[in-house]
C-alpha cells in the first residue's frame, strides 16, 4: 500500500504563512495576538517537518500549547478556527470528563477514539464532494424510476445491457428527469426502502453508562453483524427521497479502504486534540470527593501526549504528531500545579489578555454574525426590524466591561447576558407588537439596564 502524499494530508497548510494565518484569525477573533502567533507558528511548522527527509523527519516533535486566560476570551475559538482553516481533524475534550484508568467513566484513549472518528467524517465528507454530480445523477435516475411505474415494469422485462439506454431513450422519461432536477417534483410524495438494522433492544444496554467505552464498541459490533439488516419502507418526499438516494450512491461510488487510509493518517499527522479546563485536574490529590482522580488523570495524559500507540476499532494510531492544545483560567490554581512531566509536554505557554471596552465593541460590530445581527435576524421572523444605534452598542459595551470588572470577569460570555437583558421585553411582547422599526440608542440602554447597575445584589439579574 503506497503511503499518502502530503497534498492529501493537508493541501492548505502550504499556502498560510503564519502572517496571513493570523490574518485569518484576526478576522473572527478579537485580539490576543500572541496565541494567534503561537498557534500559527505550530501549524506551519508541520508543513516544515513534512519538507525535511527522513530519518530527520520522524525525530521533530510537535510543540504542544498551553493557553491561560479567562473565560470568554477566544481560548477555544482560537484552536477550532485553527482547525477549520487547516482542515484539520479536531476534537475539542472536557478535562473534568476523563477519568483516571479503574474509574467510572472515559479514559485518555477516548480522545484519540474520536480523533479519528473526526477524520473519518471529514475525509467522507471531502470525498463525497469529488463525486457527488455521478451520485446526484444516480440519485434522479432512482426518482424517475419510482414515479414511473410502467417504466420500471418495462425495464425488468429488458435485457440488463439495454436497461440504461431503454429508459434514456424515452422522452417522457427525459422530460421528467428534467423536472425532477428542477424541483417541480419536490413535495410528490413516493415510497422507498431504507436500511435498518434488526438488533435487539437489549443489545442497547452494553453501552451504558461506565464501563470500558472500547469493549462496549467492539462488542456492538461484533454482536451487530449477527443481525441482518431489514428493509423498512417508508413514504417520503421526493426531496427526502432524492437526498437518501444521493448519500446511498455516494457511499457506493466511494472506495471506503482509500478513506480509511487517508483518516489515519491525517489523524496522525495533522490530528488536533483540545484539552479544555485542564486547571480543573491541577493540583494534589485529596483522596476522597470529586476530584479524587485528577492526579491520575495528568499521569495518564503524559504518554497520549508524548507519543503513543492506542488501539481503535480502525486499528493502532500513533500520537507523536498530534498537536494538543490544553487551555484554562487557572484561578485557583497555577499551571505549575500541574505535575511537572505534564508541565514539560507542553512547552510553549500562552497568556491571553482580558478583554477591556473597547475588545468588547469590536466584537459586537465586527464579526459578520455578531450578537445584535443575531438578534436582528430573530425578531426578523416575527416581521419586527431592529435597530441598534452606535452610541447603543457602545453603550453595551461599557456596561459588560463594568460588570466584568465588578463582578467574576466571564469575558465576552457578558455580552450574552446584557443584551438578553436589554431586550428581554421586547422579545417577550414581540408576536404582539405593532410591525414597525424599533430603534435602540444609547439612552434607551442605559435607561433599561439602570436598575441592574443600582442594585447592590447584581447576581440575581446578572451572571
Amino acid at each position: 500500500m503506497s503511503a499518502p502524499t502530503d497534498d492529501e494530508f493537508l493541501p492548505v497548510e502550504a499556502s498560510f504563512t503564519p502572517r496571513e494565518l493570523v490574518s485569518e484569525l484576526d478576522r473572527y477573533i478579537v485580539g490576543q495576538r500572541e496565541a494567534k502567533k503561537a498557534v500559527a507558528i505550530a501549524l506551519r511548522n508541520r508543513w516544515r517537518r513534512r519538507q525535511v527527509p527522513p530519518p530527520m523527519r520522524d525525530e521533530i516533535m510537535p510543540k504542544n500549547i498551553i493557553m491561560v486566560g479567562d473565560t470568554g476570551v477566544g481560548k477555544t475559538e482560537i484552536a477550532r478556527r485553527l482547525a477549520r482553516l487547516a482542515r484539520a481533524p479536531f476534537v475539542k475534550v472536557e478535562a473534568t470528563k476523563v477519568t483516571e484508568v479503574g474509574y467510572v467513566g472515559r479514559d485518555v484513549d477516548s480522545m484519540v477514539r474520536d480523533l479519528v472518528e473526526a477524520a473519518i467524517a471529514t475525509v467522507r465528507r471531502e470525498q463525497r464532494e469529488t463525486v457527488a454530480a455521478r451520485a446526484r445523477s444516480n440519485a434522479v435516475d432512482r426518482v424517475v424510476t419510482l414515479l414511473q411505474p410502467e417504466i420500471r415494469q418495462t425495464i425488468e422485462r429488458d435485457k440488463p445491457k439495454d436497461t440504461e439506454a431503454a429508459r434514456k431513450a424515452r422522452p417522457e422519461t427525459i422530460e421528467l428527469r428534467r423536472e425532477v432536477e428542477e424541483g417541480l417534483h419536490d413535495d410528490a410524495k413516493v415510497r422507498i426502502d431504507v436500511q435498518a438494522m434488526a438488533m435487539p433492544a437489549g443489545l442497547q444496554l452494553l453501552s451504558g453508562p461506565g464501563g470500558n467505552e472500547e469493549i462496549n464498541t467492539q462488542i456492538q459490533d461484533m454482536l451487530g453483524n449477527l443481525f441482518p439488516k431489514k428493509s423498512k419502507r417508508r413514504e417520503v418526499t421526493v426531496a427526502e427521497a432524492l437526498q437518501t438516494f444521493t448519500e446511498e450512491e455516494a457511499d457506493k461510488l466511494l472506495d471506503q479502504d482509500t478513506i480509511l487510509r487517508l483518516a489515519k493518517s491525517r489523524a496522525e499527522e495533522t490530528g488536533i486534540i483540545f484539552i479544555d479546563e485542564i486547571d480543573k485536574v491541577a493540583g494534589r490529590d485529596r483522596g476522597h470527593g470529586p476530584d479524587v482522580s485528577r492526579g491520575g488523570v495528568q499521569r495518564d495524559l503524559l504518554p497520549i501526549v508524548e507519543g503513543t500507540t492506542v488501539s481503535t476499532k480502525y486499528g493502532p494510531i500513533r500520537t507523536d504528531h498530534v498537536l494538543f492544545i490544553a487551555a484554562g483560567a487557572f484561578h485557583v490554581s497555577k499551571v505549575s500545579d500541574l505535575i511537572p512531566e505534564l508541565q514539560g509536554r507542553f512547552p510553549i505557554r500562552v497568556e491571553l489578555t482580558p478583554l477591556g471596552e473597547a475588545e468588547l465593541l469590536r466584537i459586537l460590530t465586527e464579526p459578520e454574525n455578531s450578537l445584535p445581527r443575531q438578534y436582528q435576524a430573530l425578531m426578523k421572523t416575527e416581521g419586527l426590524s431592529l435597530e441598534f444605534t452606535p452610541d447603543a452598542l457602545e453603550a453595551v459595551a461599557e456596561i459588560s466591561a463594568h460588570l466584568n470588572r465588578l463582578m467574576e470577569n466571564i469575558g465576552a460570555r457578558r455580552l450574552h447576558t446584557v443584551m438578553e437583558k436589554l431586550l428581554e421585553e421586547i422579545s417577550f411582547k414581540a408576536p404582539e407588537l405593532p410591525r414597525e422599526p424599533l430603534r435602540i440608542d444609547g439612552n434607551q440602554v442605559r435607561e433599561r439596564l439602570a436598575p441592574l447597575l443600582a442594585d447592590q445584589n447584581l447576581e440575581r439579574y446578572i451572571l
